[in-house]
């Protein structure tokens, strides 16, 4: 079946990495439509008030990964969303098989490609 189908508010789980500007609002739409989410920021303050509308703060990208079907970065540079997503402690490291990772920074396409590749050898 198709995958957006299915991504239902109460059965779909979400994470998010990034609570900045961009992050905080998206994040607070998705909680506000009734998804479940799990957050993570390198400054956990910044995730409060996400935390305090619903949200569970994670320690790590992976731990978001553990309990989400879909995981959201919005962080600030490409090394930023290497490290986040292909670090030893990144997404990849916890992503399900059947997980989908939507990377919303201002990057370059080829960095996508090289992590599509390494979550692919996973």
């Amino acid at each position: 079946s198709f995958f957006l189908a299915s991504a239902a508010p109460g059965g779909t789980r979400v994470g998010f990495i990034g609570a900045g500007v961009m992050g905080q609002s998206m994040c607070s739409h998705l909680i506000k439509a009734g998804y479940s989410m799990t957050v993570y920021s390198r400054t956990p303050s910044k995730c409060a008030a996400l935390v305090e509308k619903g949200a569970v703060l994670a320690d790590s990208p992976r731990k978001v990964a553990e309990s989400s079907d879909v995981v959201f970065t919005i962080v600030g540079f490409p090394e930023d969303v290497q490290q986040v997503i292909a670090g030893t402690d990144g997404v990849l490291a916890g992503l399900k098989p059947e997980g989908i990772v939507v990377d919303m920074t201002t990057s370059k396409p080829s960095l996508a490609q090289e992590l599509a590749e390494k979550a692919a050898r996973q």
